[in-house]
């Protein structure tokens, strides 16, 4: 790590530091794509300190019992809004025990949410889930000929993110495509939490290499001993 020649009031010493005031009933958004750019430390403190009744949007709520999994299976989620829960056994059983409150949304319906929330807009039309269960309990109307259903926008207490590179102001740059949820997420949580694994200086960060501008991140701590499970390792002979 280099160090930053500026020290921001964002540069936390420690998670525990970053993460003390998050406790029970606190809403999260976690970003990463299943086990792939997940707050790998942000996670563990979470589980370390044993806050529960959280409410959880992410694409998924961890996999093989690792990431927010490792929420899951010590009873801290009470609800989960989420994209998918396939390859999840232990969602998978708490949904079907009445444990934990899920709610499903098509996955770029579950980004305009995230999106919309940030942007601060109440709502918005989509004809995706028209006549189906996503629809149920929601208000439609038509535009243009389409069925559309009213989907709300999403916002949380905090957003827990992982970031490739941040300087001292939380400029941030995302490793290739662990970006995906993150910039929405920063906007939309009220605390933004990034735990970042490279804390370059003021300036080393080209504009142009930006994804997230450091207005939308509040607090900033250096991620250490990341695992990076990979899920399902796929590979071909060579030719």
């Amino acid at each position: 790590m280099t160090a930053p020649a500026l020290r921001s009031k964002k540069l936390y010493d420690s998670v525990q530091d970053a993460l003390a005031d998050v406790g029970d009933g606190a809403s999260i958004m976690s970003g990463g794509f299943g086990l792939s750019g997940i707050a790998e430390n942000c996670i563990t403190e979470l589980a370390r300190r044993g806050v529960k009744d959280l409410t959880v949007i992410s694409n998924n709520c961890g996999n093989q019992g690792k990431g927010l999994a490792v929420l899951l299976k010590q009873r801290q989620i009470r609800k989960c809004i989420c994209s998918y829960i396939g390859g999840n056994p232990d969602l998978q059983e708490q949904l079907l025990a009445g444990e934990i409150e899920v709610e499903l949304n098509p996955q770029g319906t579950l980004a305009e949410r995230i999106r919309a929330g940030g942007a601060g807009i109440g709502g918005f039309y989509t004809p995706t889930g028209v006549g189906t269960a996503v629809a149920e309990g929601k208000d439609e109307r038509t535009f243009g000929g389409k069925r559309m259903i009213l989907e709300t926008g999403l916002t949380a207490d905090f957003a827990i993110l992982r970031a490739h590179k941040a300087d001292p102001l939380g400029n941030l740059r995302f490793y290739r495509t662990s970006r995906n949820f993150s910039p929405l997420m920063a906007m939309a949580g009220r605390t933004t939490i990034v735990e970042v694994e490279e804390l370059v200086p003021l300036g080393a960060l080209d504009a142009d290499d930006i994804h997230l501008p450091g207005v939308f991140v509040q607090r900033i701590v250096v991620g250490r001993d990341y695992v990076n499970t990979i899920e399902q390792r796929t590979v071909r002979p060579r030719m």
